[in-house]
């Protein structure tokens, strides 16, 4: 553990988010304008009280052809826009950077963790396990640096076995490492992984996306969508399941 951490300071340094290790900065979570992180998306936002709650462990599911991933680069690319810092931890390495900086994310504000989980394990379960766990020991890591407006851990291709077999305290001590902070976790999956009591779990369904093009810059292509979704509280005044149809922008690039 100690010689992941120097890794990760040294990794910090070089990408100039330092800071993040040795700053103290004021929580602002309690604050009521900085209890949520915005989203990007107003009609979600609107859904959400304002975006993702801070402070807390969220999770955004759905399958593959959900809009899962245009709604995760649209969260990343609002957080970079307000000036925060933003870490992935990309389990499989299947993030496409130039989707990121078509969709205007500020790529020197991203601190990006690529893992090397595989899809098709075989044989080499215990391989992809011990892949797994150095995961969730990067995004401890980073929850422990601080000062991370989003923190991602996308782990939706990865098979479910190596998910499964994680222990159940895995979830509770991740839970209790972003509590108190200005931070917003979110776990990207298929299925659902954990939420904190008073998280969210946003749901994505298999619908036709269906939309226009629009102009893009040079070397991509943007695509308007309408996603079909779910957003589901365990704690709130009133435990709620509030479905919503709202409109994503994903750029891709050719």
């Amino acid at each position: 553990m100690a010689l992941a951490r120097a890794d990760l300071e040294s990794l910090l340094r070089t990408r100039h988010l330092d800071r993040t290790l040795t700053t103290a900065q004021p929580v602002r979570a309690a604050d009521p304008e900085y209890a949520t992180a915005p989203t990007g998306v107003d009609r979600l936002d609107a859904c959400l009280d304002g975006g993702l709650p801070r402070g807390q462990l969220s999770e955004l599911i759905g399958p593959r052809t959900s809009g899962r991933m245009t709604l995760l680069v649209q969260l990343i690319a609002a957080a970079t826009r307000r000036g925060e810092l933003v870490a992935l931890v990309d389990a499989l390495d299947m993030l496409d950077v130039a989707s990121l900086a078509a969709a205007g994310v500020a790529l020197d504000r991203l601190l990006w963790i690529r893992g090397h989980v595989v899809v098709h394990a075989g044989p080499c379960r215990d391989l992809n396990q011990r892949a797994m766990e150095q995961a969730i020991r990067a995004l401890s890591l980073v929850l422990q640096a601080g000062n991370f407006g989003l923190v991602v851990m996308d782990v939706a291709e990865a098979p479910h076995d190596a998910i499964r077999r994680l222990p159940f305290t895995t979830w509770l001590r991740l839970q209790r490492m972003v509590e108190g902070s200005q931070t917003s976790a979110l776990l990207v999956g298929t299925a659902p992984i954990a939420r904190s009591p008073a998280g969210l779990t946003l749901k994505l369904d298999v619908a036709s996306r269906a939309g226009v093009c629009l102009p893009a810059p040079m070397g991509s292509a943007s695509h308007v969508g309408q996603v079909q979704g779910r957003v589901i509280r365990a704690r709130a005044p009133v435990p709620s399941d509030t479905r919503a149809t709202f409109a994503t922008q994903g750029h891709v690039h050719v």
